[in-house]
């Protein structure tokens, strides 16, 4: 059994190696970004409370955040654990997730922290292209297209999403490093935080995942 906790900067890899985590363990993926998605989509309570702040473009009230994980958690699938990405992002989360995981008589096993310096994630999200037809992702330096510009795929146009562009990775990696510090801190006092190099190719740094986990 496995409760396990996905911090990282944008473009730490994180995505990549939550999935290898969800399959070698065999416990849901868990991000708040689905989860909201879901809920909206189905026009759950939840979701229609959600529904109202995002459509001002505000930022979903720490309460409800913890609502609605908090809701997720309860799911059958994460009887035997679940790997959460996105979630807890505040120390205010981190203390209300303690409060659940005490109610239900569970514990929380490890804070996975991947780092990577800002200097390498920059390029490798500056980098990144996005089939507009089919969604297929690529970098100009380490996965480039065979036809510069068109997907290898489905012939459509590569392009830069807003949030890839230089300036505005350098937005969030600052936004994340002024939100998360306090919350890796909590972790570090707790002695839940392991931190794990992300500068590293992706399957020796799965296999220090691996060996923090456990079998």
């Amino acid at each position: 059994m496995k409760r396990v906790v996905l911090l990282g900067p944008p473009g730490a890899g994180k995505g990549t190696q939550a999935k290898k985590i969800s399959e070698k363990y065999n416990v849901p993926h868990i991000s708040t970004g689905d989860i909201f998605r879901a809920n909206v989509s189905e026009g759950t309570p939840l979701g229609k409370k959600a529904k109202e702040y995002m459509d001002k473009g505000a930022l979903v009230p720490d309460e409800l955040v913890c609502e609605l994980v908090e809701d997720r958690l309860t799911w059958e699938d994460c009887k035997e654990g679940y790997l959460l990405d996105g979630f807890p992002r505040t120390v205010y989360q981190a203390e209300q997730f303690d409060l659940f995981l005490k109610r239900e008589g569970q514990e929380l096993d490890l804070v996975l922290d991947i780092e990577v310096p800002n200097e390498a994630i920059i390029p490798r999200m500056a980098g990144r292209r996005i089939c507009r037809g089919c969604g297929a992702s690529y970098h100009v330096v380490t996965h480039p297209s065979k036809k510069e510009g068109i997907c290898d795929l489905c012939g459509g146009e590569l392009y830069q999403r807003a949030d890839d562009s230089e300036e505005t990775v350098k937005t969030r990696l600052q936004v994340y490093a002024d939100q998360t510090s306090p919350l890796i801190e909590y972790y570090t006092k707790s002695g839940k935080n392991a931190v794990v190099d992300g500068n590293r190719p992706v399957q020796d740094v799965f296999e220090t995942i691996c060996a923090l986990l456990g079998e």
